[in-house]
């Protein structure tokens, strides 16, 4: 199946302007092909106001998130891969969503990154750790 995540991108985008909110998204600023205004990006990531009074032309699809802004006063276009949105909130209330980072895409012509050759003893394969939850009260 297809990420879930273009979509609830553009579910809690009209949900936070239908309750008079301005949404705003945090952009992980140096995942690929991603266009920002890099003098804005601090510790990697940017935070981006997506109110339809602070941009223009703004496109929302299943692989990107294109818009017109000004950014210190000067015109950009702003170019966003939907797995670069790590979040989408209300600026007001802060109601809204964080999504699971994603890795990066491997390069084309390879279907994992490669190991070192020194990274794990000899004989022994290298195991992914499992994902858990943790209950936060």
């Amino acid at each position: 199946m297809s990420s879930s995540r273009p979509y609830l991108i553009r579910a809690l985008y009209e949900w936070i302007l239908e309750n008079d909110c301005t949404p705003y998204v945090l952009v992980n600023a140096q995942y690929p092909q991603t266009s920002v205004p890099h003098a804005f990006v601090e510790a990697g990531q940017i935070v981006l106001n997506l109110s339809p009074n602070a941009i223009r032309h703004l496109e929302m699809d299943n692989d990107r998130i294109t818009f017109d802004g000004r950014f210190g006063g000067i015109a950009q276009q702003v170019w966003v891969p939907s797995q670069a949105v790590m979040a989408i909130y209300a600026r007001e209330n802060g109601q809204g969503m964080v999504f699971e980072v994603e890795p990066a895409p491997f390069p084309p012509g390879s279907d994992e990154p490669s190991v070192d050759a020194g990274s794990a003893p000899a004989g022994k394969t290298v195991k992914s750790k499992r994902p858990s939850l943790k209950v936060v009260k």
